[in-house]
């Protein structure tokens, strides 16, 4: 079994990023942006651990390069549609994101922007996670087990004990 550890919007706040990655112990790690940087420096931390990240509405002056808003690919043996979500108009609705990561036949849509944690798996067996803000007032974040080229659990994580939430 694989885990995958996701966060968004840290904001500056790294702690419990470095926490989630030495209690998890996660076998590659997604940034959803807002504070790319924050990313860039917990992947410069954990340098054995996969990283893959996009930036955030918040990023645009944080970047050195440009970097691609929408990743989708295999992470752990399945495919992850990852974006912020701001370009997806997530605070109004999933929909043209939930659209857009089925179009490219992705096992789950990740997305960051509200700062309200979300995990569920549709219908049609497409997981939606939003791992919250890991950067704001004890924060969240997301783990996704895989095993086999499936999801076996998707859930979230906060700052109490890293419990299941």
């Amino acid at each position: 079994m694989a885990k995958i550890l996701v966060f968004s919007d840290s904001h500056a706040g790294l702690s419990f990023m470095r926490h989630c990655v030495e209690k998890v112990r996660p076998d590659a790690i997604v940034h959803l942006g807002d504070y790319y940087d924050d990313g860039q420096t917990v992947e410069a931390e954990f340098p054995h651990i996969p990283f893959h990240a996009v930036p955030g509405n918040c990023d645009r002056y944080r970047l050195l390069r440009p970097a691609p808003e929408i990743l989708c690919y295999d992470i752990c043996g399945v495919r992850l549609f990852m974006t912020h979500g701001h370009r997806h108009n997530v605070k109004i609705t999933t929909g043209l994101l939930i659209a857009d990561a089925a179009r490219n036949n992705a096992a789950a849509a990740l997305y960051g922007h509200t700062h309200t944690p979300e995990c569920r798996c549709l219908p049609d067996g497409m997981w939606v996670l939003n791992p919250g803000a890991c950067g704001s007032f004890g924060g969240s974040a997301g783990v996704i087990e895989t095993e086999q080229g499936k999801i076996k659990a998707c859930y979230l994580v906060d700052s109490m004990g890293l419990k299941r939430v």
